[in-house]
């Protein structure tokens, strides 16, 4: 109720502060031919590779140390405290959304930069999450019925729709809302998050709640499925990445839904600002009218782009399993190669926020050490530089979009590495895998072309 109200708040309109601004001018259609032809070629040696081949390197692990969960109780109540100052920064600090911590904490570091770390390192976010310590504490005061132990109040038919709802409001209050970033706004919107997630894992229990209702938990989880570092019984070891996805369990359709609505949003935060996006409504993107103006067309678009992906991908796998002669559930085969779509949408993440995590992130440093803009230095960071060059010229333009297109080529051939493995999993013939991974193959190539050119492509706010 409360983000489906903010829209009626008046407020001054803050837009992102470092998207790009430039128009690449490099042979872009090279890197669309050449981006293509690399999952093209990944798809025709996995076809020609034996199974047992890949299934052994899959497998290997590197053990490193062990490691003891003793600490996240701690770990998750100093995020909380962290959380709680950020909120209160929000509402009586300045409205200035490059001073204040709150919008460059959760839209830079939390959002941008945290999910990073989350598919190199693992489900950090059990550590940071900030209910846990605050809901061990209540399951103490108020007894045993607040303990995850006792039986979950979530009806099980609901599955993962909490969390897409949930996902779908918060893409839309990034994307569409006229001013995500302004400090009390944001403050109000994330405290009012915080506190009916935790009524609800009070309420509904804290495990069902966490894995199927409060997306942020169940997108990091996922995202961390990626990552090459998995702590398993209680020991940290290394994998390769991506194989963790090898042993996941079919998702139902709610759960194939909210990985789908992960890379659209992502998409669709890119496509709304081009050109081509801008013109199909008849707006100048030479006079852009700002985001007020577009709450309607956004809206529109960033349901249009989740429901063509979903419609695209069970087309990619309904042919497969006709080529591959498979009588199957759809729904189990997709709810188990929805999984490849994971490195996908962590590399689209990862590329599209880039030139935000170079920037903010050293605008989040300066305000971490000045909160509430009192003079104050507390990091030691307050009087530092803000090189804003680093994403601007011809040489970063360069460099920049050389990493951006590496990140989103090595997404998808690592999504084809991924989807061969699920796919033998289906289909004890190897050739039957080949060929129910067609046209997924054909996806993930055209998905290579769109994405590289929406990073090309020029852009207007």
């Amino acid at each position: 109720m409360a983000l489906a109200l903010t829209p009626f708040l008046p407020t001054p309109a803050f837009a992102h502060a470092s998207d790009r601004g430039h128009v690449l001018l490099l042979p872009t259609g090279y890197y669309l031919v050449g981006g293509a032809f690399a999952v093209a070629v990944s798809f025709l040696v996995l076809a020609l590779l034996p199974p047992a081949v890949l299934d052994r390197v899959w497998r290997r692990r590197l053990p490193l140390f062990g490691l003891s969960n003793r600490p996240r109780m701690f770990t998750s109540l100093l995020s909380f405290a962290g959380f709680a100052l950020l909120i209160v920064a929000g509402i009586f600090g300045t409205r200035d959304p490059l001073s204040n911590p709150l919008p460059l904490v959760i839209w830079t570091l939390l959002w941008a930069g945290f999910t990073l770390l989350q598919g190199i390192f693992g489900d950090l976010w059990s550590w940071l999450n900030p209910w846990y310590g605050p809901w061990r504490i209540a399951s103490r005061v108020f007894g045993p019925h607040a303990d995850e132990t006792r039986p979950s109040r979530l009806p099980a038919w609901l599955g993962f729709w909490p969390a897409f709802v949930l996902f779908f409001a918060f893409a839309w209050f990034e994307l569409i809302d006229p001013a995500p970033d302004d400090p009390a706004r944001l403050a109000f919107a994330a405290g009012i998050y915080w506190l009916a997630s935790f009524a609800a894992m009070l309420f509904l229990g804290y495990d069902d709640w966490s894995r199927r209702g409060e997306f942020l938990t169940v997108f990091f989880s996922m995202v961390a499925r990626f990552a090459p570092a998995e702590r398993l019984e209680g020991r940290l070891s290394l994998r390769w990445p991506g194989a963790k996805l090898l042993a996941a369990e079919p998702l139902p359709a709610s759960g194939t839904a909210f990985l789908l609505l992960a890379l659209s949003s992502v998409s669709f935060d890119g496509l709304s600002k081009t050109f081509f996006w801008l013109g199909l409504f008849g707006v100048n993107p030479l006079e852009y009218p700002g985001r007020t103006a577009l709450i309607g067309i956004g809206s529109f678009g960033l349901a249009l782009t989740f429901f063509l992906l979903a419609a695209v991908f069970a087309l990619a796998v309904f042919l497969g399993q006709r080529l591959a002669g498979d009588d199957r559930s759809f729904s189990d085969n997709a709810g188990l190669l929805v999984w490849s779509i994971v490195p996908i949408a962590l590399a689209y993440h990862i590329a599209h926020y880039l030139t935000v995590l170079l920037v903010d992130g050293q605008y989040a440093l300066v305000a971490l050490s000045d909160p509430f803009a009192q003079g104050w230095n507390l990091f030691g960071t307050a009087n530092m530089m803000v090189e804003a060059g680093v994403v601007a010229g011809a040489r970063s333009a360069w460099w920049l979009w050389n990493v951006q297109a590496g990140i989103i080529i090595a997404g998808h051939v690592l999504a084809v590495l991924v989807a061969h493995g699920l796919a033998w999993r289906l289909h004890k013939h190897a050739s039957r895998a080949a060929l129910s991974q067609l046209p997924l193959t054909l996806l993930m190539i055209a998905y290579t072309i769109f994405g590289l050119w929406l990073l090309a492509t020029p852009t207007a706010g």
